[in-house]
């Protein structure tokens, strides 16, 4: 198969050493800020926030709360994708506001989709709301994954990590916040010995099913 896109995602792996020496410009950092706050999340809701660490004493520190993996350290910078603490009334409210203010969109049109966004929460509990907003944090880290590839931008998303001691040292209690997954960026290491190894997948036959 010959498209650029594919080699793209077969040049992506997770990076496992990063070159310390080779930083992120700051139009690649745009570019994947810009890609969080475009990708789709339910009901436009987008209830995340992405913290970018860039300073090398505090990846330092990091590196410990995630069980030592050296990417945290190395990388050019590491991204924190956090969701909200607390997705009330007003925060669905906000979102409207901003709908309005944005497209120009009547009240009378917005306020039916308000009242009934606003119930459809008051019935979840915390825990289904949580797990709502994973689910939404998730969409934006495969997006961010896609770009990377896109933009020859190494990698890897990390689960292994102490979640409560990267919000304390972050100060993400504070700000509402909730640290989920973390994803070190920058440039690989030519010494990473993940690099050349062949990706291992079930396979387009496998895995795709179609229904005519």
């Amino acid at each position: 198969m010959s498209s650029k896109t594919i080699e793209k995602l077969q040049w992506r792996y997770a990076t496992k050493r990063f070159d310390s020496s080779k930083i992120l410009s700051q139009e690649k950092l745009n570019i994947l800020k810009e890609t969080f706050n475009l990708t789709a999340t339910s009901f436009g809701l987008q209830p995340l926030k992405l913290v970018i660490v860039s300073n090398s004493n505090l990846k330092g520190q990091l590196m410990p709360l995630t069980y030592n993996q050296p990417q945290v350290r190395d990388a050019s910078h590491v991204l924190v994708l956090c969701i909200e603490k607390n997705i009330n009334e007003d925060f669905i409210i906000d979102h409207f506001k901003r709908v309005e203010g944005t497209r120009n969109t009547p009240r009378t049109i917005l306020e039916p989709f308000e009242k009934n966004l606003i119930a459809s929460f008051t019935e979840k509990n915390t825990l289904e709301i949580r797990d709502w907003m994973i689910n939404q944090l998730y969409l934006t880290l495969g997006a961010l994954l896609t770009v990377c590839a896109v933009e020859n931008i190494d990698a890897c998303p990390i689960e292994g990590f102490e979640p409560k001691k990267y919000d304390e040292l972050l100060g993400l209690d504070e700000k509402g916040l909730e640290s989920v997954i973390v994803l070190p960026v920058g440039y690989r290491d030519e010494s990473d010995f993940f690099i050349n190894l062949k990706k291992v997948r079930r396979g387009v036959d496998e895995l795709i099913i179609e229904v005519n």
